[in-house]
């Protein structure tokens, strides 16, 4: 064997390595992400909405400041901190609070159904607030997409009316596609990491007005509450975007984003073996439905992607 053929052949296994860590690296963002909805249902048994929130962040901010001091974090600029400020608050404290509230009365596979249409609506904001065009088949996809929810909601309720739970889990996934918009603004100035770090952390700290109560909560708590809470905080939360901004930072984000679509096929495969919640017909229909749209839209939506 040459040396060339010799160099040829590292390369050629150094780069297959670096393939299979990314693709480590989104199976673990992507299962740890989608074992969130069934969590956050277990959680609730202890918690309420807000403080579950506080303490699965407050967890996750710790373990992102460990691994920060060690990973040498630029300060934020100034200029940046009303709009970190604002992303952490609609990205982590409200969505993340309205999310476990309509978790209460929701099952996690049609929670995360809806959650799964946060594209669309990121989609819909990025017309409105940065002047973006979408092809024809970006309308459709939408129209597909809100035709699934419309199927779950029909499930959930009498005729096209949501259930309030199912309302509220809407509300949450326009919230992160506003999310998704204003970190488009902060991604080209700070990595993956950072902006995650500098959004937990602002969101947080917006949880702080709902610390009061939340010992008595751990005290009272049944310990598989509690452990659920820990787990949230560690695993989805700070490994699961450690992860993910791991593979931003290699990889761009279109190139990786229809791993997500996945998610709510774990989600169901996660709450019928944790939760026994087994989903009906309806609620698979109308997810696959709402997932197909999201699909064709992200595809085919944006200007410039129809041949």
């Amino acid at each position: 064997m040459t040396p060339v053929q010799t160099r040829a052949n590292v390369g050629e296994r150094v780069n297959a390595e670096s393939s299979a860590g990314l693709v480590i690296m989104i199976v673990i963002a992507v299962v740890l992400w989608g074992s969130a909805p069934a969590g956050i249902r277990v959680a609730l048994a202890g918690y309420r909405p807000a403080q579950l929130s506080l303490l699965r962040f407050g967890i996750a901010s710790v373990l992102l400041a460990v691994y920060a001091a060690f990973a040498g974090l630029r300060l934020p600029d100034k200029r940046d901190w009303f709009w970190l400020i604002l992303t952490g608050g609609v990205g982590i404290t409200f969505y993340n609070i309205i999310l476990n509230y309509g978790l209460v009365t929701v099952p996690a596979a049609t929670g995360s159904f809806v959650i799964s249409t946060t594209p669309i609506w990121t989609a819909l904001l990025a017309v409105i607030m940065l002047g973006e065009r979408l092809t024809k088949l970006g309308w459709a996809g939408i129209l597909l997409s809100l035709a699934g929810i419309a199927l779950i909601a029909r499930e959930r309720g009498n005729g096209l009316h949501f259930s309030t739970g199912a309302l509220i889990i809407l509300v949450g996934a326009i919230s992160y596609g506003v999310y998704m918009v204003l970190q488009k603004k902060l991604l080209g100035k700070y990595t993956a990491f950072e902006f995650t770090c500098y959004a937990f952390w602002a969101g947080t700290l917006l949880m702080i007005p709902f610390a009061p109560g939340l010992v008595g909560e751990i005290r009272t708590a049944a310990p598989n509450a509690t452990w659920a809470v820990v787990y949230l905080g560690v695993f989805p939360a700070a490994v699961a975007n450690v992860a993910w901004a791991y593979t931003l930072s290699r990889v761009a984000a279109a190139q990786v984003s229809s791993y997500l679509y996945l998610m709510p096929v774990v989600t169901v495969a996660i709450a019928w073996l944790w939760l026994g919640e087994v989903p009906t017909i309806l609620t698979l229909m109308g997810g696959l439905i709402a997932l197909a749209g999201v699909v064709m839209m992200h595809q085919w939506g944006h200007a410039g992607a129809e041949s």
